[in-house]
């Protein structure tokens, strides 16, 4: 009986795990399928190279894609270098004390900050104290501390994931600490850190609170000549055809989404790709 029993248990909790995953994978699928019947007819050539035209109504979305690459690579340059840095800090230098446990802390319940928060701040600080203005400066920086949060916890993780012995051989041999850091620590824990970055700059490509107080663009059919110029965006670009802007055609609509959707999408894919290259060279 109690062998009976515990394989009824096990297969209710297959089941259900089951039921949680599909729950989970379904609602995802049918927003892919959707988006790609209704949007895969506006997807041309001409369509991601052009400038829009008649009020967004016809033209491309080329302005859009390249004010979504510059926000991006903005916010990494600023928010890597400073967040790979806070991560070895935090766990190669800094003591195990309480005040240690509660910057860890804090900064794991800023990644967890609503986006409009972070829109907010950087309209006080970049653009309003700074002095920025509404420019590609202004947003970069915002998404960046946006993302900061979740490139520091993903590589103070993979700091934390190389084993100790690794830095008492390298200690032993005479490396200094920095040295222990960057040639036994970094390459083996290279992985997370760029999987946690990816992951960060996916969620920054795709948002619209904060680059809607700090950079984005109502209508802007040009490329920016400056930092300080302000750009369009493929999150705001999708919120303004689908409430601002009256008798756009749906596939221009649903093209947008598809094209800010892949490319989400395409960085997912190609952090997966880096952390299954670099985890098959481990040999621990």
């Amino acid at each position: 009986m109690m062998r009976v029993s515990s394989k009824v248990t096990q297969q209710i909790a297959f089941t259900l795990l089951l039921l949680a995953n599909l729950l989970v994978i379904v609602p995802v699928a049918m927003v892919i399928v959707i988006i790609l019947k209704e949007g895969l007819g506006a997807i041309s050539w001409e369509f991601l190279t052009q400038m829009p035209k008649s009020g967004m109504r016809a033209g491309g979305i080329f302005p859009a894609i390249v004010g979504t690459f510059y926000l991006v690579l903005g916010a990494v340059l600023f928010a890597l270098p400073l967040g790979l840095c806070a991560a070895i800090y935090l766990n190669e230098y800094a003591k195990d004390d309480w005040l240690n446990r509660v910057v860890r802390l804090a900064i794991v319940n800023l990644a967890g900050v609503p986006s409009v928060v972070f829109g907010l701040f950087g309209l006080a600080l970049f653009v309003s104290f700074f002095k920025f203005g509404a420019s590609i400066l202004a947003g970069s920086l915002t998404l960046g501390v946006m993302i900061l949060p979740v490139i520091i916890t993903s590589s103070r993780e993979a700091l934390g994931a190389v084993p100790k012995s690794f830095r008492e051989v390298s200690l032993s041999l005479g490396a200094t600490k920095l040295q222990t850091i960057k040639y036994a620590v970094l390459p083996h824990a290279l992985p997370g850190i760029l999987t946690g970055t990816i992951l960060g700059v996916s969620r920054a490509a795709g948002e619209t609170a904060p680059i809607l107080f700090t950079v984005a663009a109502f209508y802007l059919p040009r490329l920016p000549q400056s930092a300080f110029d302000q750009v369009m965006a493929l999150p705001y670009h999708l919120y303004v055809l689908s409430t601002q802007v009256p008798n756009v055609d749906p596939k221009i609509r649903y093209g947008t989404a598809l094209v800010l959707l892949t490319i989400v999408l395409l960085m997912n894919l190609i952090a997966i790709m880096i952390r299954s290259h670099f985890r098959s060279k481990k040999k621990w």
